[in-house]
C-alpha cells in the first residue's frame, strides 16, 4: 500500500465533512468573538472571511466585507489599526488609530476574545454532555460488554455492573498507566497483570457483592483475559452542576495540554518524527474524526470539545504571531511605558509567524511519514 492509498483508507468523506465542519465553526466563532469585541470598541474591521485563501463571494455589510473564501479550514478578520499604515509620501509607519488607539486593556480584551470563545463552546458542549450522558465518575469502572464463554462470564460478571473497589481498596480517582496520568478506572487492567487471588467488589442491580478469582496473567506465554469491555461509570446531574464539572474539567485539562504542547515544540527541535498520540495534525485529526463519525454523535461532540480547548491553549501560548504572543508585547509596552518600534514589533512577530508555520509542517510531515 503506498502513502496515498493508506492515507485514503485512514479517511472517510463523511469524516473529512466533520472535520471541516469541527473545525470552520471553531474558526468561525473564534474570528466572531475577535470581531465582537473590536467593534464593540468602536474599531473598525475592514473584512471577514470563512476560509482561506482565493476569495469566492464577498458582500459588504455594516462597514464590514464578508468573504467566503476557498480553502475550507480556518479564517481571518481584519481589523483596523492592527497593520502597518502608510502615510501620505507613501512610507510605511506604525498605525495611529483603531485597535492601535485602544488603551493596553482594550487591545488585550481584542485579543484574549477569540481564545476565551472556545474556551466558552468547550465548556458549554461538556456541560451539554454531562447533562444529557451524566457525569463521568474516576473512581468507578462500568463493565459495559462482558465476552460470551469468558472467565468474566463464569464468575456472573454482568454489563452494567459497576467496579467499585478492587482488592479491598477503594479506586483512586487519579493512576498512572503506561506511564502516564489517568482516571483511576483506567489501572482496573493493571490488577490482571498480578498473579493470585484477586476481589472485584461490584455493584449490581442496586446490591453490593464480592467477585473473588484467582488470576494468571498468562498460560504458556500467551497472555490472558478476564472478558470485560469497560469504561467510566457515569452519575446523573443537572445542568448546574453539568456546568460546575464542566470547568473543573477544563481546569483539569490545562497541565495536560500543556504539556503535550511542550512535548511537541521538543520534538520539533529534536526533530522527532515518532507518534506522540497527544497531538495530531490534520490528517491525524481528520482520521480521530472519521472513526468517531462512525461511532456516534456523543463522540463527534467529544472531538469538537478537545478541538476547541486545543485551539483555545494553543492561541493563549506567548508565541508571536498568535493571540498569546500579541497579548505579551500589548503587556511589554504598557510595563515600558511606550509601544515597542514598528521594525522591533514587525521583527519579533515575523520570526514568530515563521516558528508556526514551522511547526505546523513539522507536524503534517510526522502525520504523513506514519504511511511510509
Amino acid at each position: 500500500m503506498n502513502v496515498v492509498q493508506g492515507i485514503t483508507a485512514a479517511l472517510t468523506p463523511l469524516g473529512l465533512l466533520w472535520t471541516v465542519l469541527i473545525i470552520g465553526v471553531a474558526t468561525f466563532l473564534h474570528e466572531l468573538a475577535h470581531y465582537a469585541l473590536a467593534r464593540w470598541q468602536g474599531v473598525a474591521v475592514h473584512s471577514f472571511s470563512v476560509g482561506m485563501g482565493p476569495v469566492l463571494l464577498r458582500r459588504q455589510w455594516r462597514g464590514t466585507e464578508w468573504r467566503l473564501s476557498l480553502l475550507p479550514i480556518g479564517g481571518y478578520v481584519e481589523i483596523d489599526g492592527m497593520a502597518p499604515e502608510e502615510d501620505a509620501s507613501g512610507q510605511v509607519r506604525a498605525p495611529v488609530r483603531g485597535f492601535a488607539a485602544l488603551s493596553a486593556w482594550g487591545k488585550v480584551a481584542v485579543l484574549l476574545a477569540g481564545p476565551v470563545m472556545n474556551l466558552f463552546l468547550a465548556v458549554l458542549l461538556m456541560t451539554v454532555t454531562f447533562t444529557a450522558q451524566g457525569v463521568p465518575a474516576p473512581d468507578r469502572a462500568r463493565i459495559e460488554e462482558v465476552v460470551a464463554g469468558s472467565t468474566a462470564q463464569t464468575l456472573g460478571l454482568r454489563a452494567g455492573d459497576v467496579i467499585t473497589a478492587i482488592d479491598g481498596q477503594d479506586i483512586p480517582d487519579t493512576t498512572r498507566v503506561d506511564g502516564r496520568d489517568a482516571a483511576g478506572w483506567e489501572g482496573v487492567r493493571d490488577v490482571l497483570t498480578r498473579a493470585g487471588p484477586h476481589t472485584f467488589t461490584v455493584l449490581s442491580a442496586g446490591q453490593t457483592r464480592d467477585v473473588r478469582f484467582d488470576w494468571t496473567p498468562s498460560v504458556n506465554g500467551e497472555r490472558q483475559l478476564l472478558g470485560i469491555r469497560y469504561g467510566p461509570d457515569v452519575q446523573a446531574t443537572t445542568a448546574p452542576a453539568a456546568f460546575i464539572r464542566a470547568w473543573q474539567v477544563t481546569g483539569e485539562a490545562v497541565p495536560q495540554v500543556l504539556k503535550s504542547f511542550g512535548g511537541l515544540i521538543q520534538r520539533f527541535l529534536t526533530l522527532n518524527l515518532s507518534r506522540d498520540e497527544n497531538v495530531s495534525g490534520p490528517i491525524g485529526t481528520a482520521e480521530i474524526v472519521s472513526r468517531a463519525a462512525a461511532l456516534s454523535p456523543w463522540a463527534l461532540v467529544q472531538i469538537a470539545i478537545l478541538l476547541n480547548l486545543s485551539l483555545a491553549f494553543f492561541n493563549l501560548l506567548p508565541i508571536p504571531g498568535l493571540d498569546g504572543g500579541r497579548i505579551l508585547l500589548v503587556l511589554v509596552g504598557a510595563v515600558r511605558g511606550r509601544p515597542l518600534s514598528l521594525g522591533q514589533e514587525q521583527a519579533i512577530n515575523l520570526a514568530g509567524f515563521a516558528f508556526v508555520m514551522l511547526l505546523m509542517m513539522f507536524v503534517v510531515v510526522r502525520d504523513v511519514s506514519r504511511f511510509f
